[in-house]
């Protein structure tokens, strides 16, 4: 198909026919598809049915002889930091155990930096003159941006590259005193699909900032999360931070709520020894100890990162075909007309789609009189606000197989309607 903007308003109008059309028949199937959340399905989480008997009657004593069942043990027991350190890229010593929600720990990071300060005995962010701000490369994880919301800390967008954000703009902003972090999902970024490049990466452990308390939010939650058979690694950030005299600069995060159990997974936190210190101390308020049975759990049922990466080709196996159908959908319904791009990862849970700008929030409300839901438009931006209002951000993990191939149609057909009546609405206005 030829580029829809270089119709005639003939074939224009015709094209628009026939894509309704379509659309109708395809709205007239009574679909109930939801593609909002990045979810394991129910077949990725029977992959760790296994866990549910584990650790097992009187199997609850660590390799150290503490008593699972006990209070205590705030850092999480060795023996789970040992096998989760080579995702984490930090020794056990440097890593922090808590239940079952990163985001509840990046949560608890943010709010303690503002009423507390952070290592290095700085005031507190809400203490300190001017206005906490944190960047963050755009398109992004709404959570993120929700925190930073919650709290009133002004976010800066920044756009993406394909290779981790623009470096030139993520300089000249961190020169400001009052720019305080910044949030990274680093590999198979949520939603691009991304993986920052070395380069990227070695520039944000070096570069120099205003606040001498500034902090990178690294949110590394698919590190294990591969499409292929390819393996994506990334370079350490706590390392290249040490190296360059910023060896606090890093809070890395992670969880295996998308390895094993979705609602009952851990977090980790991984970071300097005086942050690893700083972070006990507050959490030493809130908690006695996290869920120590459930770490026997996991080192019992995955065993060692081998054992992890065997569990991980099985989620490989049940979510790619589902991947491929989104882009073998998108291809033919759209290829060569010009009204989108999207990404094909190699990891993560996403397939960010670039559509024609101006037709986002058409095209989710056009998929939902469909029947198929996704995100709301603009969620991957700060406050809600898509300025080009063209990101639509595709989660295809959640549905079955026959669905997701059944939505992808849909979408497609709905981001082509959009396109075309947004092209004749421009023609009939004069623009």
């Amino acid at each position: 198909m030829l580029p829809i903007a270089d119709l005639g308003a003939d074939e224009l109008d015709a094209l628009r026919n026939r894509v309704l059309r379509d659309y109708e028949a395809f709205r007239a199937k009574g679909l109930k598809i939801d593609m909002t959340r990045g979810k394991p399905s129910p077949e990725q989480l029977d992959l760790a049915n296994g866990m549910l008997v584990l650790p097992g009657n009187g199997d609850h004593y660590s390799e150290a002889g503490e008593d699972a069942r006990n209070y205590g043990g705030l850092q999480g027991l060795a023996e789970t930091r040992a096998l989760f350190s080579p995702m984490m890229g930090a020794s056990a010593d440097r890593i922090v155990v808590g239940d079952n929600s990163s985001l509840a720990m990046m949560h608890d990071c943010l709010l303690w930096a503002m009423v507390k300060g952070v290592p290095g005995e700085m005031e507190p962010w809400s203490q300190q003159s001017g206005s906490p701000a944190f960047i963050c490369p755009v398109p992004g994880y709404d959570r993120h941006f929700a925190i930073c919301e919650e709290y009133g800390i002004r976010m800066l967008p920044v756009p993406l590259t394909g290779h981790g954000p623009d470096m030139d703009m993520v300089e000249e902003l961190v020169a400001d005193p009052d720019v305080k972090g910044m949030w990274c999902v680093p590999k198979y970024s949520n939603p691009s699909g991304e993986t920052y490049s070395t380069e990227t990466i070695e520039r944000l452990a070096a570069m120099r900032t205003g606040a001498p308390d500034f902090r990178l939010f690294w949110d590394n939650a698919y590190a294990v999360h591969h499409l292929t058979t390819e393996r994506h690694e990334i370079a350490n950030i706590i390392e290249l931070c040490a190296q360059a005299g910023h060896p606090d600069r890093a809070f890395v995060f992670a969880s295996t709520s998308k390895i094993t159990l979705a609602g009952a997974g851990l977090a980790l936190f991984a970071s300097s020894a005086a942050n690893v210190k700083w972070y006990l101390a507050r959490a030493g308020k809130r908690t006695i100890g996290p869920d120590k049975l459930n770490q026997l759990r996991h080192v019992r049922f995955l065993k060692s990162m081998e054992g992890l990466a065997r569990h991980m080709d099985a989620h490989r196996a049940l979510i790619a075909p589902k991947f491929d159908s989104v882009i073998e959908a998108l291809e033919t319904r759209l290829g060569g007309t010009g009204v989108a791009r999207w990404t094909k990862p190699d990891g993560g849970y996403f397939i960010c789609v670039d559509a024609m700008h101006g037709t986002a929030r058409d095209v989710v409300e056009l998929a939902r009189e469909a029947g198929v839901v996704l995100t709301p438009a603009g969620a991957t931006s700060p406050y809600g606000r898509d300025p080009n209002d063209s990101t639509l951000r595709l989660a295809p993990t959640f549905p079955s197989q026959e669905e997701v191939r059944l939505a992808s149609e849909g979408i497609a057909l709905c981001i082509l309607l959009a396109a075309v009546d947004k092209l004749i609405a421009q023609r009939e206005g004069g623009v």
